[in-house]
């Protein structure tokens, strides 16, 4: 079976006319966990957007293809169906629809009508996947992310993504504002979903998650593109001697770009 993969060169994409990420590239396939590190401002989460398909990020150009599709060709939807699936940052409060009837659509939505999940498949793996999470079952009857906490929000995202089985993963930020009992329960649940049949993309500020979720690559991002890539080791010592070597190394004079 071929391995998944998200495959992103020379991306260039803009936002109100301005320039954000500038020539970015990477290749993510089924088995590997990718870590983007890096300063604020320098395009980490315009990255996570411009490739889910957010309407107000222009990709000026480059290419992006998705198990060897074109990704910039298919609607948001479309991606998701294909099995592209982001956390976000920041989500989003949805008021009159169930966390259970959110990601249980979510799940039929690319099945056909003869192979929908059933109620009771479903309740089985959400009782399951919620207890490995320390969520309580309430949960499935809380109107989506209404009323959360971040750390809710955050262990709601990795619920989905259990529940769902995506093919590749866009982690963005997944671990801002947990303590260390939620960090390590996020860390959980992203290690069950390691296989060649799963590739992530995890963006983060801190090295911390990076303790309890072991990276094939780390990836520092500055001026809207990577500008070194190397393995675990990296993010060991970004945490003990911050960005100022790598752009005294490269002769980077300001990392921002103007937009997160």
């Amino acid at each position: 079976m071929t391995k998944p993969s998200l495959s992103v060169k020379d991306l260039h994409v803009s936002i109100e006319e301005k320039e954000i990420l500038k020539g970015f590239g990477i290749d993510v396939k089924g088995g590997e966990i990718h870590a983007i590190m890096g300063p604020n401002g320098t395009g980490k989460s315009t990255l996570a957007s411009a490739l889910m398909g957010h309407p107000n990020y222009e990709v000026t150009s480059g290419e992006a293809t998705f198990n060897g599709e074109d990704l910039f060709d298919m609607e948001v939807d479309e991606r998701a169906r294909a099995g592209l699936f982001l956390a976000m940052q920041y989500p989003s409060e949805v008021s009159g629809v169930t966390n259970a009837d959110f990601i249980r659509s979510a799940m039929n939505a690319d099945r056909a009508e003869d192979d929908q999940v059933s109620l009771m498949q479903f309740i089985r793996k959400i009782d399951d996947k919620m207890g490995m999470l320390e969520i309580d079952q309430s949960f499935q009857h809380r109107y989506l992310n209404e009323g959360f906490s971040g750390g809710e929000k955050k262990r709601n995202e990795i619920l989905q993504l259990l529940m769902l089985e995506p093919k590749i993963a866009i982690l963005d930020e997944i671990d801002s504002g947990l303590d260390i009992d939620a960090l390590k329960v996020v860390a959980k649940g992203i290690n069950e979903l390691r296989s060649d049949d799963f590739g992530c993309m995890i963006i983060t500020h801190y090295q911390r998650l990076l303790n309890y979720i072991q990276p094939d690559y780390v990836h520092v991002m500055m001026q809207g593109r990577i500008v070194k890539s190397g393995g675990p080791e990296l993010a060991q010592k970004l945490e003990e001697q911050g960005y100022e070597w790598i752009k005294e190394e490269l002769g980077i004079e300001d990392e921002r770009v103007g937009q997160e």
